[in-house]
């Protein structure tokens, strides 16, 4: 689907695909901290930096507007949007909310079991990794076969809405499956942790596969919590936190 000007009329193939990659590079740019929390955001220093046209630019930050990264600048334009604690606390409670109903969904949903074999296979993928192995790349390939397993729970729930909703929940700092996945490895409890995430991903795919919303739901909300323990802790170290995407954006309460 292409992107849509304000005025409503539908972006030319080039420019929509201009749009999207110039997206993917501002939100990246955002949450490795190029920018801080209530820095103005500029067009023309964009466009030289990343080499596109304005246009891409202006609807990119308009999507990123629209997702809550940026805000719109009193004075015209956007400047970058900070988050509190309780920001962050709200996004995983909702992400929950969201998952546990994509759970239940999918439960209801699938017909041929053959449906859940990408989930199953993500889970198996997920299985062979352990802390004691745990290196960048190790943890590079554990984040995307945890993100594909969560967002394959909500191809299975087929819902467009509840996918829609959620892509704006997880866009938040810290809220997406893995935002602090392998800081969550420096953290105390990690091993514990870890283990719990893997018992959560094994018991979600046997209650979907048994149709048991209510405990597919259940467990999917749980699981979601796992990420505001391993936070709290992150947060109680200035140095793990600096490893963590998005940690430039986030609006820590002034020490006593």
């Amino acid at each position: 689907m292409h992107l849509e000007a304000k005025t409503g009329a539908m972006a030319p193939p080039e420019v929509a695909t201009q749009t999207s990659r110039t997206v993917l590079n501002l939100r990246e740019m955002l949450l490795r901290g190029d920018f801080s929390a209530g820095d103005r955001i500029s067009e023309l220093p964009l466009v030289a930096r990343l080499g596109v046209s304005r246009t891409p630019i202006r609807l990119a930050l308009d999507r990123l507007e629209h997702e809550g990264l940026l805000e719109t600048a009193p004075a015209g334009g956007f400047v970058v949007r900070g988050f509190t604690v309780a920001d962050i606390w709200d996004a995983i409670e909702m992400r929950g909310i969201l998952e546990g109903s994509a759970a239940r969904l999918a439960c209801e949903r699938f017909g041929d079991p053959s449906e859940l074999d990408n989930l199953r296979h993500y889970r198996d993928q997920m299985e062979t990794h352990t802390l004691e192995r745990a290196n960048i790349d190790t943890f590079a390939e554990y984040m995307d076969l945890n993100e594909a397993f969560h967002a394959e729970i909500v191809t299975v729930a087929q819902s467009p809405l509840l996918r829609k909703t959620l892509d704006r929940v997880i866009a938040i700092p810290f809220a997406a499956p893995s935002a602090v996945v392998f800081a969550n490895i420096r953290v105390p409890n990690a091993t514990r942790n870890f283990a719990i995430g893997q018992e959560h991903h094994q018991a979600i795919v046997e209650a979907i596969e048994q149709r048991q919303g209510a405990r597919a739901e259940a467990l999917a909300r749980e699981h979601a919590r796992i990420a505001r323990r391993n936070l709290e802790a992150i947060l109680s170290d200035e140095r793990i936190l600096s490893q963590v995407p998005g940690a430039s954006l986030l609006k820590l309460p002034a020490a006593v």
